[in-house]
């Protein structure tokens, strides 16, 4: 499981300081790209290098407990399963012990020039496989709590 933290700012919030619904996706969206990140992957160079792009394809949220200004949070996921083209990520956000949000998150690998669906390279596949430490954050076990 990687494990990386988010604070709420005001910008993320409504009038009455909790946090807006669709914020929780950038939050959703920060964790994974740090946890692709830890993984050797930077985005915009396989981009240009590679002619990939990994892109949203579906999204399930469910909402538990709202999050509110200068909450510290942790962003939790791991990968749930992978195919030749697509991965799928759980991703949970917690305050302290209370979980306040529970997501499925689906990756297709796409063809940056064209944006059609394309295989994973090796090495794609190879470095979304990985267990090792990551670095930007920690590593808590194979399973989530």
């Amino acid at each position: 499981m990687f494990s990386f933290p988010l604070r709420i700012y005001w910008e993320d919030t409504d009038a009455g300081g909790v946090v807006y619904h669709a914020s929780y996706l950038c939050f959703l969206e920060r964790a994974r790209t740090e946890w692709l990140r830890a993984r050797g992957i930077e985005q915009h160079g396989i981009s240009q290098r590679e002619d990939l792009v990994m892109a949203v394809r579906s999204i399930q949220v469910e909402f538990e407990a709202p999050a509110r200004l200068d909450d510290m949070l942790e962003s939790r996921l791991w990968l749930i399963e992978r195919g030749g083209a697509s991965f799928s990520l759980a991703q949970e956000l917690w305050r302290g012990e209370t979980c306040l949000l529970r997501a499925e998150v689906r990756i297709a690998c796409l063809r940056a020039s064209s944006f059609r669906p394309r295989a994973m390279p090796p090495w794609l596949l190879a470095a979304i496989d990985a267990t090792s430490p990551e670095s930007v954050a920690t590593v808590q076990g194979d399973a989530p709590r």
